[in-house]
């Protein structure tokens, strides 16, 4: 009977399941591209790196956060937002708990403390509108029109039904009728 081969690294044990590594390492090596790599930052680190740097960061320059982001890009240690948590740090706790903790760089992941600051919702989203980081028109995931299409469904106005026009773009006529009468893609 043939001996089972056992994973290369040293003192593994454990079988092979490809590439000459057991199924943890090959997974490692799949995700991460090295079979050594674990994806869980070491006890202690981010809460070392939060204090002994990102609350001593005195440059103007973003400090982007190396660990873990939401999918928004954020970052995010413990589950919390960690711009909020610097923010509080630097500006005290929000004036309301409506307020965000807004980039004046407009980079998601920076936890630079002078560039965080406490903002309503409309005023966030019109920094987002200035640093073209908000996902509307064609930047947002769920958009079936370009820019230049809405423009040509606003030159239609008057020249064809809604019900024409919806089939031509693939959307809806209440969509034709809300880009025509400016509530939607009102910027353009």
């Amino acid at each position: 009977m043939a001996t089972p081969r056992i994973c290369s690294i040293e003192g593994c044990g454990k079988p092979v399941q490809g590439r000459g590594w057991c199924s943890l390492h090959y997974q490692r090596w799949r995700f991460h591209g090295d079979p050594l790599r674990c994806r869980h930052t070491p006890k202690g680190d981010l809460e070392r790196y939060y204090r002994d740097v990102v609350l001593t960061h005195d440059g103007d320059e973003c400090l982007v956060w190396p660990y873990g982001t939401q999918p928004n890009g954020y970052a995010v240690w413990d589950k919390q937002c960690v711009s909020r948590m610097v923010c509080e740090e630097e500006n005290g706790p929000p004036p309301t708990p409506e307020h965000d903790a807004a980039h004046s760089c407009g980079n998601r992941p920076c936890v630079a403390r002078h560039h965080l600051s406490w903002k309503t919702r409309p005023e966030n989203m019109e920094d987002c509108r200035k640093h073209g980081t908000l996902a509307q028109g064609e930047r947002n995931g769920q958009s079936k029109l370009t820019e230049a299409q809405v423009r040509e469904i606003r030159s239609l106005r008057g020249k064809f039904s809604h019900s024409e026009i919806a089939a031509q773009f693939g959307i809806s006529q209440a969509n034709v009728s809300m880009i025509q009468a400016g509530k939607s893609w009102a910027w353009l």
